[in-house]
């Protein structure tokens, strides 16, 4: 079966669709011992691609799946102080994949999980600014704390970037970030004079946590993965 090169060298997980077209257009590219200059180009599998000189292959079937993480576990394979983590819940079958990101012990929702370290790595990187999306219970609500939140504000010596921040009801605050830092909605909004006591991410770019149940793990269409993809 052929494939168009730039999502083969993309598929390696070594560059974006974008990136490896740029690797392509400046000759960093070569199929079979040739140098390839154009993107509207196809290759099999028994081609031999490489990117400056050395071989790269494709990866099998990228799969990603939405996990949603209970409360008091973290986010590692191990904990040194002996608590529980994300993969002594995780079913049997699923305790080999990789977490996208992480959601501390407190903080529960939704958690990303892929076989495709690359890809884990590509989504958390602040250059990619997928949005993450969270359901904040507050102790106190500041107005004027929260106005400052939606326009960035420096805590200890830290610039966080601007959120998106809605009421759902008395205490509890509809907020999306885009750029991942750790703690970075409990740290601000304290900061700002709202102190978060409960934490729940509701979605990941455009993936949603839904009716999923505590515990449980779904798997993603590979037509998501793959638009998702894209915007990397």
């Amino acid at each position: 079966m052929k494939t168009r090169i730039a999502k083969f060298i993309s598929d390696s997980g070594i560059a974006s669709r974008r990136g490896a077209e740029d690797l392509i257009a400046h000759g960093h590219v070569s199929v079979n011992g040739e140098i390839i200059t154009t993107p509207v180009f196809f290759v099999e599998s028994n081609d031999v691609v490489m990117v400056d000189g050395k071989r790269i292959s494709r990866h099998g079937e990228t799969v990603l799946y939405a996990f949603h993480k209970p409360i008091n576990t973290m986010t590692t394979t191990r904990d040194p102080l002996g608590r529980r983590t994300i993969y002594d819940v995780l079913p049997d079958g699923y305790k080999n994949l990789k977490y996208i990101g992480r959601l501390d012990y407190k903080t529960t929702g939704l958690l990303l999980m892929t076989n495709d370290g690359m890809l884990a790595r590509r989504m958390t990187l602040p250059s990619s600014h997928i949005a993450r999306t969270y359901l904040a219970t507050v102790s106190n609500i500041d107005e004027h704390g929260l106005t400052r939140a939606t326009r960035g504000v420096t805590v200890d010596g830290v610039r966080y970037r601007p959120m998106q921040i809605v009421h759902v009801s008395d205490n509890v605050l509809r907020v999306t970030v885009d750029e991942g830092k750790k703690n970075e909605i409990r740290i601000v909004l304290r900061a700002c004079g709202c102190p978060v006591i409960k934490l729940h991410r509701i979605s990941f770019g455009p993936i949603e946590l839904g009716n999923l149940s505590v515990g449980k793990i779904r798997k993603i269409e590979q037509k998501t993965i793959d638009a998702l993809i894209k915007t990397l």
